[in-house]
């Protein structure tokens, strides 16, 4: 596992400490994936009802609050695939 996807996983845990009511993949670019879901976050590549997909640097940018996650989407650094709604809801927790 990568260093990114290390940190991404502890840096979403904090943000979902009571995991995520739906099956969510993160797909950072050249790194990996991370899954959430009611369990929590964890390092994974399954199946989801939602999957973004983004750069290190944009992922990392979403969760320090320096990129609000809507705005990523509307410029398109950030795709989603799936669930528009619980992307929402994902984006409202994460930010």
């Amino acid at each position: 596992m990568s260093d990114v996807i290390t940190g991404a996983v502890a840096a979403l845990a904090t943000k979902l400490p009571n995991g995520f009511d739906g099956v969510a993949k993160f797909v950072i670019s050249d790194a990996g994936a991370i899954m959430v879901d009611a369990d929590g976050v964890r390092a994974g590549d399954e199946a989801a009802d939602v999957t973004l997909t983004a750069s290190a640097a944009v992922f990392q940018a979403m969760l320090a609050g320096e990129m609000n996650p809507t705005t990523a989407f509307m410029t398109g650094k950030l795709r989603v695939e799936g669930s528009m709604g619980l992307a929402m809801h994902l984006g409202a927790a994460i930010a």
